[in-house]
């Protein structure tokens, strides 16, 4: 979490800058570490009594398996979350995939929602349901809601949510009266 200015007065920075992250999913990228390394082990060290073709599919079934349970969880480790004058831009894990820029101007609304989690949304990662909108969710707890024009919702998890929700509500203010931040 960033160390913004707090206080009904204090100025908000040109760009407000926040994240959030989930410290148990390298467990999960550990797991699939092992299934990479089980299946460099079969490849390596197999006997080969059984064939070829059941070692090959165990072999580049572990790997596969691993590599996407590796990647799949080192992209949802974090989640930054950057506002400025004129967008908000999510990005994603350590490679910042996958990301989304949405522009404020397509912004009606932002709540903060204290009870974020990934039981709601189906697990963690960037989700989708119909009834609720599109979230990325990395942990349980606080997140900004965004509303947007054409109907739908964006939900984020990130520290300091309170804060990012005044900016965004001050930035759209703005902008409804005709002036730039």
């Amino acid at each position: 979490m960033r160390d913004h200015p707090h206080g009904v007065n204090a100025p908000h920075p040109d760009v407000w800058t926040g994240r959030a992250t989930n410290r148990v999913q390298w467990l999960l990228a550990l797991v699939g570490a092992a299934c990479m390394a089980l299946g460099i082990e079969l490849a390596v060290d197999s006997a080969w009594t059984s064939g070829i073709a059941p070692l090959a599919m165990a072999v580049v079934g572990c790997i596969a398996a691993g590599l996407l349970v590796l990647f799949g969880t080192l992209a949802f480790v974090h989640v930054a979350l950057k506002v400025d004058e004129e967008s908000l831009e999510v990005r994603c894990g350590h490679m910042g995939l996958p990301r989304r820029r949405i522009l404020l101007s397509n912004v009606a609304g932002a709540e903060v929602d204290h009870d974020v989690t990934p039981r709601h949304w189906g697990g963690w990662g960037y989700r989708w349901r119909p009834e609720k909108g599109t979230a990325v969710v990395v942990r349980r707890g606080e997140g900004i809601v965004l509303s947007l024009w054409d109907g739908h919702t964006f939900t984020i998890t990130v520290d300091d949510a309170e804060a990012a929700v005044q900016i965004i509500r001050d930035r759209l203010r703005s902008r409804a009266h005709g002036g730039a931040h």
